[in-house]
């Protein structure tokens, strides 16, 4: 028993001082907690600055900054937006649109709401309370004002600008659409003005073949039948053989009295024995004639009488051609055009000079070396010019080929000589009445018009021009069955037109020698190449 009391005494002593150790324990961890936050407070209370209660009650706390800055961000964003539709409107051309100067107020209220003072802290001072609450009450206002207005005009501005853009584009592609036409007037011009390696060839083996052969080829005794003023002449100027041949044997082909056609073939001297030779090879069928010339033999052609060669001999005249050439194709674009080398060939100009180059003849059919004839034309020989001089097809319709697109109507002695709404005719198929021409002294007045064209302040180039001047109101008017033309740049020239021409013309550049020609029209000339010819066969012209 006393063991027991012994031991159970024990046990109660020691949960007592447990239970009071615990509590003093929490006791003094309370005391520490509240000495350090009461020391916290007190220091915290020493640093703090003292407020004057004697100012006006102000705002000092950063969330009011936060918000003066919003505010300030709101105006200043609303203000480069409204700028922003301004411009638009100004681009769209809307100068003196009401909605451009509605924005353009509202920049201004919004550049002087941003210049009054107090809008944006500095330096950490305070604004009172009502200025910021009037300032804060005109930002909304004018924000709100330009919220109406752009949702107002966003829907038009926006389509207005879509068509600009369009317009812009449009105006980009048709820069590059002119850039690629110029380009491929360029290259075109190279094309069809440059000498075919298949026409040098035959060139080259003709006068080949005179020199081989050169008893075979000696010229034959003047015939007095090709002055016969009662047979059918014609008149083709140029230095391509091929060319003459298909025009030549179109005609003799179909001609229903081929014996009475004389042709006269003038070419220059360098092409007259290829000429001479080709015409002994393949003489005409069927009776027909023709006289081959160098332009050389007609003596009176000299540059003391006829101005143009005066004119092409002349230092001015080379500069213009062989000189800055790129720089006059960059500013004027149609001076590209007037580069071409057959101006410079006196072969062009020798259709003013018909009546002195065949003195004993009456009447006379000019050809182009570019056309082919598909009907018997010995009605042109009948027809009555009324006493006029040239018989021609009109070639304008609408305001197109009129006498204003061809002359320059600025100039004040053509303005009082000529009408420009005049219509103008072709060159290429002409019947001239030459007895006319020397009674009207037509010659006389080319050489007029040529001589105050030295400086080309009348006309650029070409012999339209001046032939045009030269046959005013002395010009027959043609059915136009007789002469149909652009086969050499017109893709549009329908084939029933075609079918019911007298004489079809590959005026332009794709000539039907070339590569470049159409091919839809080439067919219509290729028919009358004399491919027997061997010489054409080792040229391999392609056709």
């Amino acid at each position: 028993m006393a063991v027991a009391f012994r031991g159970g005494r024990n046990g109660v002593g020691s949960g007592l001082r447990s239970f009071f150790s615990y509590r003093i324990f929490i006791s003094a961890l309370f005391s520490f907690l509240f000495l350090a936050t009461f020391s916290v407070v007190l220091n915290s209370s020493r640093h703090q600055p003292h407020l004057d209660h004697t100012l006006p009650r102000t705002f000092q706390s950063d969330p009011l900054k936060t918000r003066l800055d919003l505010i300030h961000k709101q105006a200043t964003d609303h203000l480069t937006l409204v700028n922003a539709y301004a411009a638009y409107a100004r681009k769209l051309k809307l100068d003196a649109s009401k909605q451009l100067k509605l924005f353009e107020d509202l920049a201004v209220n919004f550049s002087d709401l941003q210049a009054k003072p107090g809008l944006k802290l500095e330096n950490g001072n305070a604004i009172e309370e009502d200025a910021f609450r009037q300032i804060e009450k005109e930002v909304k206002d004018k924000v709100k004002t330009a919220r109406m207005m752009i949702v107002e005009s966003k829907e038009s501005y926006d389509t207005q600008l879509k068509i600009q853009k369009l317009k812009d584009t449009i105006f980009a592609v048709q820069e590059q659409l002119m850039k690629a036409k110029k380009n491929g007037a360029v290259a075109s011009l190279i094309s069809a003005k440059s000498v075919p390696k298949s026409l040098n060839c035959l060139a080259m083996r003709l006068v080949g073949e005179r020199i081989s052969n050169p008893e075979k080829y000696k010229d034959a005794p003047f015939d007095s039948v090709v002055e016969d003023p009662s047979l059918y002449h014609y008149a083709v100027f140029s230095d391509n053989v091929i060319a003459v041949s298909v025009v030549v044997r179109s005609v003799v082909v179909n001609a229903e009295e081929p014996w009475k056609h004389v042709f006269h073939v003038v070419t220059d001297r360098m092409n007259l024995a290829a000429m001479k030779v080709w015409f002994k090879m393949r003489p005409l069928d069927r009776g027909a004639r023709v006289e081959i010339k160098s332009v050389e033999e007609f003596r009176f052609l000299n540059s003391s009488y006829a101005p143009v060669l005066r004119q092409l001999e002349s230092a001015k005249l080379q500069k213009f051609y062989f000189e800055n050439q790129a720089e006059n194709a960059t500013r004027d674009e149609h001076n590209i055009k007037f580069k071409n080398p057959k101006y410079l060939s006196v072969l062009n100009h020798l259709r003013f000079y018909l009546p002195e180059m065949y003195p004993k003849l009456n009447k006379i059919l000019f050809l182009d070396d570019d056309v082919v004839v598909q009907k018997d034309v010995t009605g042109l020989w009948k027809i009555n010019l009324d006493g006029k001089v040239n018989g021609a097809v009109e070639t304008c319709f609408g305001s197109f080929h009129r006498y204003g697109q061809y002359l320059n109507f600025t100039h004040p002695l053509i303005k009082e000589s000529f009408n420009p709404n005049a219509c103008a005719w072709a060159f290429g198929m002409n019947i001239f009445d030459l007895n006319a021409w020397r009674r009207e002294k037509c010659t006389d007045q080319y050489h007029y018009w040529q001589n105050l064209n030295e400086d080309r302040s009348l006309w650029k180039l070409g012999t339209l021009p001046p032939g045009l001047m030269t046959f005013y109101s002395k010009t027959k008017s043609l059915d136009k069955s007789w002469h149909v033309l652009g086969l050499g740049y017109n893709p549009g020239v329908s084939m029933d037109e075609i079918k019911k021409a007298a004489v079809i013309h590959y005026n332009g550049n794709m000539k039907p020698w070339l590569d470049i020609a159409m091919n839809q029209y080439k067919s219509l000339w290729t028919k009358y190449v004399d491919n027997e010819m061997e010489f054409v066969q080792m040229c391999n012209f392609g056709l």
